[in-house]
């Protein structure tokens, strides 16, 4: 006689309170885990990389200015513009260059900001380059 002979016949108990598991259910319980939650995360954040941002030079702070002088000019027209500038990372050291294009609604000389009828604002220290019809018609 074996020493599970005595209930080797008898059916499977089911439970009254709790619903038999599913199969996928039952896998779960086995799988493995992240024992380091958040380091794969990680090591992609450091391996994501960044520019550093350009100085400009004496010529090149000069050509700005006057284009940001005629757009001043003519913002009663509300010209479009598109602007190369910088936006720094939040997480790390450097960013990336980035492009907005719009129409100009104002020029803030205070807070040294470009702000775009879509509400977008631009700090001026930030930009590498300004493109516009309007420029177009002035000899840079």
């Amino acid at each position: 006689m074996g020493k599970y002979d005595d209930i080797i016949g008898l059916p499977h108990p089911v439970s009254a309170k709790h619903r038999q598991m599913t199969m996928v259910e039952r896998a779960a319980q086995f799988s493995p885990f992240a024992a380091l939650t958040g380091y794969g995360d990680m090591l992609e954040e450091e391996q994501r990389e960044t520019e550093t941002q350009t100085e400009k030079s004496d010529s090149e702070h000069a050509e700005l200015s006057m284009k940001i002088r005629i757009l001043a000019a003519n913002i009663d027209t509300q010209p479009g513009i598109t602007v190369t500038y910088f936006e720094p990372d939040p997480k790390k050291d450097g960013g990336r260059y980035r492009s907005a294009e719009g129409r100009l609604k104002k020029i803030r000389d205070a807070e040294r900001e470009l702000v775009l009828v879509s509400g977008e604002v631009i700090p001026m220290d930030a930009v590498k380059e300004i493109e516009s019809d309007i420029l177009d018609l002035y000899d840079l």
